[in-house]
């Protein structure tokens, strides 16, 4: 049996070996498994969403079950037109044209292909998101990471991408994530604190990728994005897993600015010989999510009020039980 056991494990990469299942899933899994064998189970993740899918966007995909066809790879035409004027409309960015935005099985699938077809150093702030540093693994990248402490709220000072910089060999292309609202501190970048890392963005040539998958649902609907502020080498990316409750619908997109349209270009290719095209009755269903309406927007209201209620609930409970937290 071990004899076998080892000739199976030597089928598989030894590096693919050391990737761990995410910690973020796996916990969901047991969850799941709990619950099925009819235990009480109190879930802290707000990872995946609590509130249900938006009533416009199930009667949405309803209509459209019967689209079988394959769409194309970078995504229905009508949609990534809605995503661009959502770009405008909720954070006045006006540079992201439909050509400039691609469909995908998730925001999560599309941070992996930056990752992968980006030829430097990606820059990964210290806490982040737990898939961040797995994919940048499986994409072979040499990861530099940015310390953060509670005394700058957990975010990345221009002092320490500064310091990251200049330790890194001249020359060598440099991307750093940034994720607003952030996963797991909470804390939300100021415009303040975006230009001035802008300084440095600009220095030394960094790319950007903004994770807004939380934005929508900052606690007072005052979400800034950098793309406002360095808008020529920034990638937003994000979908409708938070905001609309839609995790297991796995649709998410990136928009690419101009002066990096051969990222757009090799995604697309990269697209084409993996998941060729997200499902089509989900992207036709998507489009209700990124339309302007006042069904949307209460619904929005809604969530970051009762968020920011649990937030606040959680804090005063464990602050007057005597428990310390950073």
């Amino acid at each position: 049996m071990r004899a076998t056991q080892r000739l199976l494990r030597a089928l598989v990469s030894e590096e693919l070996r050391r990737i761990p299942v995410s910690p973020t899933l796996h916990i969901n899994e047991m969850v799941h498994s709990l619950k099925g064998q009819g235990k009480e189970i109190f879930h802290f993740g707000f990872g995946q969403s609590p509130f249900p899918v938006p009533d416009v966007m199930v009667d949405s995909l309803k209509r459209h079950a019967q689209q079988k066809d394959y769409l194309p790879t970078r995504g229905l035409p009508e949609l990534r037109l809605t995503v661009s004027k959502h770009l405008k409309r909720e954070f006045g960015i006006d540079q992201f044209s439909p050509e400039s935005v691609m469909i995908g099985p998730g925001s999560k699938q599309l941070l992996y292909q930056l990752f992968l077809l980006f030829n430097g150093d990606i820059m990964l702030p210290s806490p982040s998101w737990v898939s961040y540093y797995p994919q940048c693994l499986l994409a072979k990248k040499n990861v530099k990471v940015l310390k953060t402490s509670k005394d700058s709220n957990w975010h990345v000072t221009p002092e320490e991408l500064e310091r990251q910089c200049q330790e890194t060999a001249q020359g060598t292309p440099k991307m750093i994530l940034l994720n607003s609202p952030c996963n797991p501190t909470g804390q939300c970048y100021s415009k303040e604190e975006l230009v001035e890392l802008t300084k440095v963005f600009r220095k030394y040539d960094i790319t950007v990728i903004a994770d807004e998958i939380y934005g929508l649902l900052h606690n007072k609907g005052e979400q800034v994005c950098i793309a406002s502020v360095y808008p020529e080498k920034t990638i937003i990316a994000s979908g409708i897993s938070k905001a609309f409750g839609a995790g297991g619908w796995r649709l998410g997109y990136v928009a690419i600015p101009p002066a990096l349209s051969e990222f757009l270009h090799t995604m697309d290719c990269i697209a084409s010989e993996t998941f060729s095209a997200t499902a089509a009755p989900i992207q036709y269903a998507s489009i209700e999510a990124f339309k302007q309406s006042k069904e949307l927007e209460t619904i929005l209201q809604k969530q970051r009020k009762i968020l920011a209620g649990v937030g606040s609930y959680v804090h005063k409970e464990l602050s007057e039980a005597g428990y310390k937290y950073i």
